[in-house]
């Protein structure tokens, strides 16, 4: 393993592999799996990933959607209408239902400042940590956005696989 998953690895590859919009990303699945392993907060909530995802959870509607973070139709109004843009991995992030309801198409701008109230400061560090957004993201230029996230998802699939290989 040492000598396929290297800094390059982790710095460039898995980065640059993360452009793309398949919604059966191995990639993706592996950062979902890193926030499990690391009891990370689901996006805009203060329940657990591991929880929603448990396969006990018996519920009428999915508890965890993918979110788009920058939402699809308002990528379109702002002039972003390609689906492989639209739909970027780095552009989602599992929230539930129910909130992926309430935000519908608003500008995160608009729709951040409303959720941001919900939380203290150490527990929305830390749900901005786990779901690899960088600070002030929702003020950033959509592919400048992109292209940070990437890599901020590739540092918590990084710390996933630390914790199990290492136990760190």
């Amino acid at each position: 393993m040492a000598s396929e998953l290297t800094g390059d690895f982790w710095e460039i590859t898995l980065p640059f592999s993360m452009e793309s919009s398949s919604a059966r990303s191995p990639e993706f699945f592996a950062f979902v799996a890193a926030q499990n392993l690391m009891h990370a907060p689901v996006l805009f909530s203060h329940k657990k990933v591991s929880d929603l995802l448990d396969p006990a959870v018996v519920s009428t509607k999915e508890a965890l959607e993918r979110h788009h973070l920058f939402p699809k139709a308002w990528l379109i109004r702002n002039g972003v209408e390609e689906q492989r843009q639209t739909n970027q991995l780095a552009n989602y992030a599992l929230i539930e239902w129910s909130e992926n309801i309430r935000i519908s198409d608003d500008a995160p701008t608009a729709y951040l400042p409303l959720i941001r109230s919900q939380f203290g400061n150490e527990a929305w560090e830390r749900m901005h940590d786990m779901h690899a957004l960088p600070e002030g993201w929702e003020h950033m230029d959509y592919f400048e956005f992109l292209k940070m996230r990437r890599s901020l998802i590739a540092g918590v699939v990084r710390r996933g696989f630390d914790l199990l290989s290492h136990g760190i």
